[in-house]
């Protein structure tokens, strides 16, 4: 069951999700084998992405997410991802003034909220991270439990430093870069977490289904000149190639300063297959994954089985 809701926002929520629900709020379900229960139901995890044009004011940008984190609870997703830079994109000046802590930040807090109010996984997309002692940022994606608790912290590793369309970026000169790969889970899932320019960087993808990840989350603010032609090129690919879920959510239209994102927030199967698409528009779209869809398929073709790691040493200039 696939739904696209980039206009009514309305879904009908999986009876797993319902019983998932349910389940929270009873006192019982806390214990070790009711857990066990819920892990064993959730050989399907329905994933929501939000889709959104991102201004530079972090308190407007706040108020039009929290709507859009609902419909997208309302689907029935148990895992909701937000786009990068969602509280504010724009020039260097803005990404300073929306930047906060992880702990105490105003972004954080609502998150944590969020997560917590609608009982579901917050792959929190990416915001501007300060860090004491640090001259530059961190582009920094969170996640959070049901319970509103952070689960993990990836900090982009790749910086966006380019030319294209007429645009010059540099990432780099604000921003500082990560320092390695990062999983979570979620409902017995492996979450495997990226950040936009890190699409074009496979070997990092091949880490994390090394590691076991079943989902890879890209928030991105994808441009508009690059993302026409590479954008669901590179979400199949890494889907294909790890024989994994990826799940997108970008930014799209045009932002402060005349940069323009691409939209067409994606969530594709192990196939390569679309499951979901939005269209151009602050949207929310979700699908429903399936693991043993995914293991079919690393059965029949088992290229990550097949892989020679020791045939793959890096040259010595690398």
């Amino acid at each position: 069951m696939t739904e696209l809701l980039g206009r009514s926002g309305r879904g009908e929520a999986p009876t797993r999700a319902i019983v998932r629900a349910c389940a929270r709020i009873s006192a019982g379900v806390r214990g070790t084998n009711s857990k066990a229960i819920l892990w064993v139901m959730a050989d399907r995890l329905r994933v929501a992405c939000v889709q959104v044009n991102s201004s530079g004011s972090k308190a407007e940008n706040l108020e039009r997410m929290e709507p859009l984190v609902a419909r997208a609870a309302a689907t029935g997703a148990d895992v909701v991802l937000l786009p990068e830079k969602w509280n504010g994109l724009g020039s260097h000046e803005i990404l300073f003034d929306v930047a906060e802590p992880l702990e105490g930040g105003e972004t954080v807090e609502a998150m944590s909220g969020w997560a917590r109010t609608h009982g579901i996984t917050l792959v929190g997309g990416s915001i501007a991270e300060r860090r004491e002692g640090r001259e530059r940022l961190s582009n920094t994606c969170i996640v959070f439990d049901p319970e509103g608790e952070i689960a993990a912290v990836y900090r982009k590793i790749h910086m966006f430093d380019v030319e294209v369309g007429g645009h010059v970026y540099r990432e780099s000169e604000v921003e500082e870069p990560g320092d390695g790969p990062v999983s979570a889970q979620a409902e017995g899932w492996k979450l495997g977490l990226t950040v936009c320019y890190d699409l074009r960087f496979p070997e990092l993808y091949r880490i994390l289904a090394v590691e076991g990840a079943e989902v890879v989350t890209v928030p991105a603010a994808f441009t508009l000149y690059t993302g026409k032609d590479h954008w669901e090129l590179l979400l199949r690919a890494r889907a294909v190639e790890n024989q994994c879920y990826v799940a997108a959510a970008n930014q799209w239209g045009v932002h402060e300063g005349g940069k323009a994102s691409y939209g067409r927030s994606s969530i594709v199967d192990p196939w390569g297959v679309v499951l979901a698409q939005a269209l151009d528009e602050d949207a929310v779209i979700s699908a429903e994954l399936d693991r043993a869809h995914m293991e079919r398929i690393r059965r029949s073709l088992p290229s990550l089985a097949n892989r020679q790691p020791a045939a793959y040493t890096w040259p010595a200039e690398v």
